[in-house]
């Protein structure tokens, strides 16, 4: 059965981070519907339920998480990542 998911996450900034985004969440999951709503900082997809932790630890991995899930010495890295995807999405 096919779910529609909303993750509120952080460090979203621009294009690249989107495009980004978009290439990182296609390679570990199957979703359809992605939208990704920069000013709300909201990932929006449509996938089966077993996809969203996926996706959720795929937004970390890169440097978006959810919003409120990282704190202090992580919120630094998690930050430093998101840079660095964003560097990548504006490259290709």
């Amino acid at each position: 059965m096919t779910h529609t998911f909303q993750v509120e996450v952080e460090n979203i900034k621009c294009g690249g981070c989107e495009n980004s985004i978009v290439k990182g969440i296609n390679s570990v999951a199957k979703v359809t519907d992605l939208v990704i709503d920069r000013e709300k900082q909201l990932v929006s997809f449509s996938g089966e339920e077993s996809i969203k932790q996926l996706v959720i630890d795929k937004l970390k991995s890169m440097g978006y998480p959810e919003k409120g899930s990282v704190a202090g010495l992580a919120a630094g890295i998690t930050n430093a990542k998101s840079f660095v995807s964003c560097a990548i999405g504006r490259m290709t």
